[in-house]
């Protein structure tokens, strides 16, 4: 299960630009007022999981970058079949 949700991450990652991601996240903290120690403990995950989305990284499990995205009221999923197509 695990491999699969890295897949997942590794899809988007492809698709989209993880600096996406990576921007999202760093700028919705800082509007928040919250160092990122504040908002990993807020969060529920490892200071090196929000240091690892904040600087791009892609080697993330799906569901530590949902429980950061989660606090915007965001999660990341499977893309659906016809978006995948329209990205080949």
């Amino acid at each position: 299960m695990h491999i699969v949700l890295q897949l997942l991450l590794f899809l988007y990652a492809n698709t989209y630009n993880m600096s996406e991601l990576s921007d999202f996240v760093k700028t919705k903290r800082k509007q928040s007022g919250l160092t990122q120690e504040e908002f990993a403990e807020k969060a529920g995950v490892a200071l090196t999981v929000i240091r690892k989305i904040e600087q791009g990284k892609e080697n993330l499990s799906l569901s530590k970058v949902n429980q950061v995205l989660h606090m915007f009221g965001h999660v990341l999923g499977p893309l659906n079949e016809s978006h995948a197509t329209r990205n080949s």
